[in-house]
């Protein structure tokens, strides 16, 4: 079993429940670790056999874009996207982080991690 990890992909979204969200949009961090054998990768040294951490990138990405009121909702369609579409990945983690979220306090970032298993 191996992991790869996709730190602090960075975005500028427009998810939440509040109209001024929908209209001025906010910072995001996502971060995504996905879990699958590597052994046939490692021996062969063939990205066909390897998660591709570009295709991890790019499904994160069109996710940010779709926009949505609460960030559970756009952490499930990652999830669900990788996988679909990433065979090789058996366990997949995904964090979705909201840059200085406007909840009336000084807060730094709100965050949202979910798991999926194939």
């Amino acid at each position: 079993m191996g992991i790869i990890r996709l730190n602090n992909i960075r975005t500028f979204s427009f998810h939440g429940c509040m109209p001024e969200e929908a209209k001025i949009g906010s910072e995001y961090r996502v971060d995504v670790t996905a879990a699958g054998s590597f052994r046939d990768a490692a021996a062969t040294d063939q990205l066909v056999y390897a998660v591709d951490y570009v295709q991890l990138n790019q499904i994160v990405k069109e996710e940010m874009d779709k926009r949505s009121n609460l960030l559970e909702t756009v952490v499930q369609r990652i999830i669900d996207r990788i996988l679909l579409e990433i065979k090789l990945v058996d366990k997949v983690t995904v964090a979705v982080s909201k840059i200085n979220p406007p909840i009336g306090g000084d807060v730094e970032y709100v965050t949202v991690e979910m798991q999926g298993v194939r």
